[in-house]
């Protein structure tokens, strides 16, 4: 069964009341009982004060023979008793004189304590007090009072009690609901707010005014937290679609001239199996060329497709020198002919996404070791690493020359466009622009300058951390779609 708060609320308090009525009554019982025996006790020693003297003249009329007196001392006495029983008993223990609620004969009575004690026979109870009585005869004055008149309060306290919580449950379950309906209003209408709402067709979100109600507001903190965080998600996954149509798009046109050329190869070879030795070697070696090509450019795309879809919790504190020795020592075991060297000043820590500069820095050397070989010294690369010396906050200098021909100041833009080839280059176009990615995704700059002894010199600035201890994160830039834009217009 489907009940609404407001009506679980009224249930809780309409049970809840009730249970608090009864307790609250059964301590109430407890301390009538105990007020009702103070004040019997009370009435005793105020009766039994009143008494002993007529009980003294009555034990001395009956030691002296004096009937007629005796009969009047009793009169008197059991007047001042009113309705509290008496009982005088003479030196040996026998009754002289008893009226009003006794107990049975044979009942064990107390002795003489002047503190009272409750007997009990045949199912009753009375309350007893006994006093000696002094004078000459001597004897014992008993005050009993019955338990009747107690335990008749006692039920009447009990009934009312009952009554009380009998009346409260309805009661108190109407003004739960009434109140509940009140303070659920704002709840309410965040619900009709929200009902409506479908994250996946519609990017509106639900206004809310602070209603002081803080689980009201906690849980509308909450529901716009889990809007905003399905719209990161559903970002990503467009983001994730894009670049996934992006990377289909780029592969398919980039792809399909070196698969027809392998393919075209792969027919001559076929159709002549007995096809010169020198025809066949050019053939085969045009196609390992292609392979080479191939995977390159499906390793590049890849590449971009990661910086393209990296999130902000892959970054960490990255050691630039360590890196950069390391790039330069892979290199060169892939590279034995490589003239490789490299400068690297110690203690440059940038908050970056270390397989992003990792492969920032390979394509650097690669582009240089491919593209600046010199008619003088073929192949030589010079990698630098230092700290800048301009104002400002921190950055890293990172510089690859190289001995080539070096790009035309017209081209120093567009090299890093989306598959901008020099005629006869062997390269896939997308080197440079996975360079420019993480440049831009680290918020730093690269540029193309003249190298001091000729050639082209890559210019690559990264913002350090302030310290070498600091691991503040920094936020990443505006995304940008790398493989279906272009990047031109990078910031020199």
């Amino acid at each position: 069964m489907r009940l609404s708060l407001a009506a679980r609320v009224a249930v809780a308090v309409g049970v809840t009341v009730p249970l608090l009525v009864l307790a609250a009554g059964g301590l109430l019982l407890r301390l009538v009982d105990r007020d009702l025996d103070r004040q019997r006790d009370g009435d005793l020693r105020a009766r039994a004060a009143a008494a002993a003297p007529l009980a003294r003249g009555l034990l001395a009329a009956q030691l002296d023979g004096r009937p007629r007196a005796e009969r009047t001392r009793q009169r008197l006495l059991f007047s001042a008793a009113l309705d509290v029983g008496v009982q005088v008993a003479d030196r040996s223990g026998a009754v002289v004189a008893e009226g009003g609620p006794t107990p049975p004969a044979g009942t064990p009575l107390p002795g003489v304590a002047g503190v009272p004690v409750t007997v009990r026979a045949d199912g009753e109870s009375w309350r007893a007090l006994a006093l000696p009585v002094g004078g000459a005869a001597g004897g014992t004055l008993r005050l009993f009072s019955p338990d009747s008149a107690r335990q008749a309060r006692i039920r009447a306290v009990r009934s009312r009690v009952v009554l009380a919580a009998l009346v409260a449950a309805p009661l108190a379950a109407g003004a739960g609901l009434l109140v509940a309906r009140r303070a659920v209003r704002p709840l309410r209408l965040l619900q009709r707010r929200t009902s409506g709402l479908d994250p996946r067709t519609s990017t509106a979100r639900p206004p809310h005014a602070p209603t002081r109600v803080a689980e009201v507001d906690d849980l509308a903190r909450t529901l716009h937290t889990v809007l905003a965080r399905y719209d990161e998600q559903a970002g990503r996954t467009a983001e994730a679609l894009a670049t996934a149509r992006s990377f289909s798009a780029a592969a398919s046109h980039e792809l399909r001239t070196p698969l027809m050329s392998m393919q075209t190869n792969l027919e001559v070879l076929s159709a002549h199996p007995h096809l010169d030795p020198a025809d066949r070697e050019e053939i085969l070696g045009d196609l390992r060329t292609e392979h080479a090509r191939l995977l390159g450019l499906l390793l590049t795309l890849r590449g971009l497709a990661q910086g393209d879809l990296v999130e902000a919790d892959a970054f960490g504190p990255v050691d630039l020198a360590l890196l950069v020795r390391s790039c330069v020592r892979d290199t060169a075991r892939r590279r034995p002919e490589a003239d490789l060297a490299v400068e690297a000043a110690e203690d440059l820590r940038a908050w970056g996404w270390e397989p992003g500069l990792r492969m920032a820095v390979d394509n650097l050397l690669t582009n240089a070791l491919v593209h600046g070989r010199g008619p003088d010294a073929a192949g030589r690369v010079e990698v630098r690493l230092r700290r800048s010396g301009q104002a400002g906050p921190p950055s890293a200098v990172l510089t690859v020359d190289d001995r080539g021909p070096g790009v035309p100041p017209a081209e120093r833009e567009r090299v890093f466009e989306r598959f901008h080839r020099r005629p006869g280059s062997p390269g896939s176009g997308l080197g440079l622009t996975l360079i420019a990615q993480q440049v831009h995704l680290h918020r730093g700059t690269v540029r193309v300058l003249d190298a001091p002894g000729g050639g082209s010199r890559f210019e690559v600035r990264l913002p350090l951390l302030p310290s070498p201890d600091d691991t503040r994160t920094l936020e990443l830039p505006l995304r940008r779609d790398w493989l279906a834009g272009t990047t031109a217009g990078l910031p020199a």
